[in-house]
């Protein structure tokens, strides 16, 4: 069946660019399918309704039979509901958004069969609501790009700190290649725009590309700066996470923080020290300071200093199971392990109270064995919601309660 292969091929990188050669082909094939979904199918229901029913896809098959009868009914609307079909996608899971974009390119690719224009205007108007899907909002990037080539370098340039990545990414190269071409005849103006891009850089291998540029160009780039990565921290244990039950166990640090208190940890007395990372990304290595070993909980903990109160963003990477508090409140979790770590992975939208704001990051680590599974490690970074740091305003000891 067509429909599958659309759903099992769509690509997932952050330029999910429509001029890939296999989805010119998958485009084309979603056009045919649409049309004989609207020559055949019965009345279609009302989108809304087709729209929940897409969006109450589960693993396993949960819900197929009925999405591929909405999917056709959503692949038949008119153009002109491509931005109600794209809302469709926010807060959507992987599977549902799965059938979504390939509903979209379906409607997409049937138009340009048909010479017909895409409603650009209406698309624009949901690609600068960052409400939205960050997926969907980059769908509807590629889609004005499609319907007016020329609305391309326009468009990126109001992106550059847009708080998606799957859309500040392009905008981001467009300043490195403006950068490049200055590069030969005029360093000071090469220079400019290689800073300025590397503001705006979230993905690693770009901050690393303009990272080399800028100092190959004589210049100093303090990254943990730049990014507002908190570098100093106090470490204790291990303490036990035999059978991932460390994850759900309320170890001292949960319930108090004195930091020159001692506790009984998974193979004996554990006690906070301090750690300091130099790593340029804001790496906590915690195998570094409580021993390199598995099964095993952690936690770190820092003080964050703030003028006033405001709103800000943790933004955190990590691999391993983790769990967040601020302030001694917890802020969220996630029960998983080697599942991939990239700078902002999580973003969490916190408070900061006027002066002092405490910070308390518990990374389990569990017993697999393979050398890919050694990391026991994270970075977290204090922002505002544009990914722009904040920066601690004072640097005091950390404090015994």
């Amino acid at each position: 069946m067509i429909l599958p292969l659309m759903i099992l091929f769509q690509p997932r990188s952050h330029s999910m660019t429509l001029r890939h050669p296999l989805r010119s082909v998958f485009a084309a094939l979603a056009a045919l399918t649409a049309l004989l979904a609207t020559a055949s199918a019965p009345a279609a229901p009302a989108l809304s309704e087709a729209l929940a029913t897409i969006r109450a896809v589960g693993p396993e098959g949960q819900g197929n039979v009925a999405a591929s009868a909405a999917w056709k009914a959503i692949a038949a609307q008119d153009a002109a509901q491509l931005p109600a079909i794209l809302a469709g996608m926010d807060d959507a899971n992987e599977l549902a958004v799965n059938w979504l974009r390939a509903a979209v390119e379906a409607i997409a690719g049937r138009e340009q069969l048909a010479a017909r224009p895409l409603p650009a205007s209406a698309l624009r108007t949901f690609l600068q609501d960052t409400r939205h899907s960050p997926r969907a909002r980059r769908l509807a990037y590629e889609l004005i790009t499609r319907a007016e080539p020329a609305a391309t370098a326009p468009l990126l340039d109001t992106l550059l700190d847009d708080p998606g990545s799957e859309l500040r990414r392009d905008a981001v190269q467009r300043v490195i290649d403006q950068a490049r071409d200055a590069e030969a005849a005029d360093k000071p103006r090469a220079t400019q725009l290689f800073q300025k891009a590397l503001v705006a850089a979230r993905d690693v291998d770009q901050v690393q590309l303009l990272t080399k540029k800028l100092r190959t160009l004589g210049q100093t780039v303090d990254l943990p700066r730049l990014f507002g990565f908190l570098m100093a921290w106090k470490a204790i244990g291990p303490f036990d996470n035999t059978g991932g039950k460390g994850f759900d166990t309320a170890f001292p640090p949960e319930k108090e923080i004195k930091l020159d208190a001692e506790y009984p940890g998974k193979s004996g007395p554990v006690r906070w020290c301090d750690v300091i990372t130099t790593n340029e990304f804001g790496m906590l290595d915690l195998n570094q300071p409580l021993g390199k070993t598995k099964g095993v909980t952690g936690y770190a903990y820092t003080e964050f200093f703030s003028d006033t109160a405001r709103s800000a963003e943790i933004r955190l990477g990590c691999k391993n199971a983790w769990k967040i508090w601020l302030n001694g409140q917890l802020l969220f979790g996630r029960d998983e392990y080697h599942r991939g770590m990239q700078i902002d992975q999580y973003r969490l939208p916190v408070q900061l109270q006027p002066g002092r704001n405490t910070i308390l990051v518990k990374a389990c680590q569990n017993e697999q064995v393979e050398a890919w599974t050694v990391e026991w490690q994270f970075q977290l970074r204090v922002c505002d919601s544009l990914g722009a740091a904040i920066h601690s305003s004072a640097t005091a000891p950390a404090k015994t309660n």
